[in-house]
């Protein structure tokens, strides 16, 4: 049997017996156990009821956190002169084009969000066995293929998340630090898990949303009653 220290001991403890919470009591608990030396991201994971494998039950989509994420996202561009001249002015960490595409092919992506004008798709879809697997393939679907560069880089930076449904029907992502307060997290939480109820594809039979659970980096999981946190 695994030995755990004091702290995840108490922890463990603290969430015994507790399990289908409202919003605001799982962040509390959660919030109140994220107690490691550095800031903890505050994670939720959502079981959703579908099969990724068919097209018409593919979950994907973007929310704008309320109160951001706490993260500094570092935003990459591929775009060409005045584009890549308003990528540069609205705050983009990399921008660039062909030179910034044999980059990522050698093998050094230094970004969190890939955003790209319609034009240069035709040399970012080279990267697509790169760029795909870690989920930052530019897509017009969630906004990272567009002419307005500018909004897209700003939100961004400004705390927007992109949810994408897994092999095994879950969507995960951070929606806030431990350091923000509990009415914050809570309010993320919600339009975190809003996004995704609207985001249900046609093909999504029986029940949508199957389990919730929010966590902490270094801490236990508790669950949410779906019911009250999906508004269902």
């Amino acid at each position: 049997m695994a030995k755990f220290g004091k702290r995840t001991t108490a922890a463990r403890a603290s969430f015994e017996g507790k399990a289908s919470l409202s919003i605001s009591e799982a962040v509390s608990l959660v919030k109140a156990n994220a107690v490691s030396k550095f800031d903890e991201t505050i994670d939720i994971a959502m079981n959703l009821g579908v099969d990724p494998r068919h097209a018409d039950q593919m979950v994907r989509g973007v929310v704008g956190l309320p109160n951001g994420t706490g993260k500094t996202m570092r935003v990459a561009v591929f775009a060409r002169d005045a584009k890549a001249d308003e990528a540069k002015a609205a705050g983009a960490d990399i921008v660039g084009a062909e030179d910034l595409m044999e980059i990522v092919q050698g093998g050094t992506i230094e970004f969190d969000r890939c955003i790209a004008t319609p034009d240069m798709m035709g040399v970012v879809g080279r990267l697509g066995k790169v760029l795909g697997p870690r989920n930052l393939m530019p897509n017009p679907r969630v906004g990272t293929v567009t002419m307005d560069v500018k909004a897209a880089v700003e939100a961004a930076k400004g705390g927007e998340v992109q949810f994408k449904v897994e092999k095994a029907g879950v969507i995960h992502a951070g929606v806030g630090k431990a350091s923000f307060s509990e009415d914050k997290l809570a309010e993320n939480v919600q339009a975190f898990v809003n996004a995704v109820r609207k985001a249900k594809p046609e093909g999504a039979k029986g029940a949508y949303i199957k389990k919730i659970v929010l966590s902490s980096t270094m801490g236990p999981a508790v669950t949410l009653d779906v019911d009250a946190a999906s508004g269902a």
